[in-house]
C-alpha cells in the first residue's frame, strides 16, 4: 500500500477553504504513485487555536456534513482513503475528531481522548469511543487495517498498544505539534512503530495560527522504528512511502536465525502490568 503524509498549513475557522486545499493535496497524492492512503493533520478542516467553545462549535461540522460528502466523492474519484482531522458537532457535544473516509464514504470516526491544555482541546468534550481499527481498500483488492489517533494520544504507549492488539497495520496520527513540542516528532513515531511493529504515520501541520506556531517534521515510520520518509522543517510538503502490510502483520522478528528471535506481542506478560490501568491518585 502506498501511503501519503500531508504536512499542510490550515486556514483558521474556514472549512470551505480548507476543503479545497485538502482536495488539491489528494490530487497531488494521486499523481505520486498513486497513493492509496492519505493522512492529514489534526483539525485540518477547522483550525485549532480557538479561544472559546462557542466559536469552535460554530465552525464544527457533523459527520454527515456536505464537506464530508465532498471528501468521499473525491476519494471515490481518486480511489483513495483519507484520514483527516476536524471539529465534530454531535448534538450539544463538541469533539476533536478524525475520520477515515474512503470511496464508500465514512469508514470510521475517532474522537480524541487525551486532551492537553492547549487550543481547542481546552473546550471540547473528551472522546467517547474506544480505540479501534478500520478497513481501508488497497490497490490489490485487499484491506489495510488502520487505527486512528490524534496528537497527544501518541504520547501515551497504552492506546497505541491497544490499536496494535486490535490488528492495526497502520496507525494514522493526525497531529498539531506546536514548536514547543519539537522533540516529539523525532521520538514518538519511531518508538510507537517499533513497540507495536507496525506502520506509523504522523501528519503534523505547519504555519502560525493566533500566535501558535507548528513545527511540521511529519514522518512515516515502518515496523521496528525505521523512518521511511520524514520532513526536517516546518514547510508544506507531502511524504510518500510504500507499506508492505505483511511485514506489519508478522510480529515475529528473527534477527539472527535460531538465536535472536522476538515477538513484540507474544512475549508480553500482561499478568504483571496491572498497575498500568490504576487511576492516578
Amino acid at each position: 500500500m502506498l501511503i501519503a503524509c500531508v504536512q499542510s498549513d490550515v486556514t483558521f475557522a474556514n472549512p470551505a477553504a480548507n476543503l479545497q486545499k485538502v482536495i488539491e493535496w489528494m490530487e497531488r497524492a494521486a499523481s505520486l504513485g498513486p497513493a492509496e492512503l492519505v493522512v492529514f493533520p489534526e483539525c485540518m478542516l477547522s483550525g485549532y487555536t480557538f479561544q472559546s467553545r462557542e466559536h469552535a462549535f460554530d465552525v464544527a461540522i457533523e459527520i454527515d456534513d456536505p464537506i464530508i460528502d465532498e471528501l468521499a466523492r473525491s476519494a471515490r474519484r481518486l480511489n483513495q482513503s483519507v484520514a483527516i482531522g476536524f471539529l465534530e458537532r454531535d448534538g450539544e457535544k463538541l469533539f476533536n475528531a478524525a475520520a477515515l473516509i474512503g470511496p464508500e464514504g465514512v469508514i470510521g470516526c475517532y474522537r480524541k481522548i487525551h486532551l492537553p491544555g492547549l487550543g481547542v482541546d481546552r473546550f471540547v468534550d473528551r472522546g467517547d469511543r474506544p480505540y479501534q481499527t478500520h478497513s481501508a481498500r488497497t490497490a490489490n483488492s485487499g484491506q489495510a487495517h488502520v487505527g486512528l489517533a490524534i496528537c497527544y494520544d501518541g504520547s501515551f504507549p497504552e492506546p497505541m498498544r491497544v490499536l496494535g492488539l486490535a490488528g492495526a497495520d497502520i496507525i494514522a496520527l493526525c497531529t498539531n505539534w506546536p514548536i514547543e513540542g519539537i522533540r516529539t516528532p523525532s521520538i514518538v513515531p519511531p518508538a510507537r512503530s517499533m513497540e507495536n511493529h507496525l506502520y506509523f504515520v504522523a501528519a503534523n501541520r505547519v504555519g502560525t495560527e493566533n500566535g501558535v506556531s507548528f513545527c511540521g517534521r511529519s514522518s512515516i515510520c515502518a515496523p521496528d522504528g525505521i523512518v521511511l520518509a520524514a520532513s526536517d522543517d516546518d514547510q508544506e510538503t507531502i511524504l510518500i512511502a510504500q507499506a508492505d502490510l505483511r511485514i506489519a502483520r508478522n510480529k515475529t522478528l528473527e534477527r539472527t536465525p535460531g538465536t535472536h528471535v522476538i515477538d513484540r506481542f507474544a512475549d508480553r506478560c500482561p499478568q504483571y502490568y496491572g498497575s498500568i490501568t490504576d487511576p492516578v491518585k
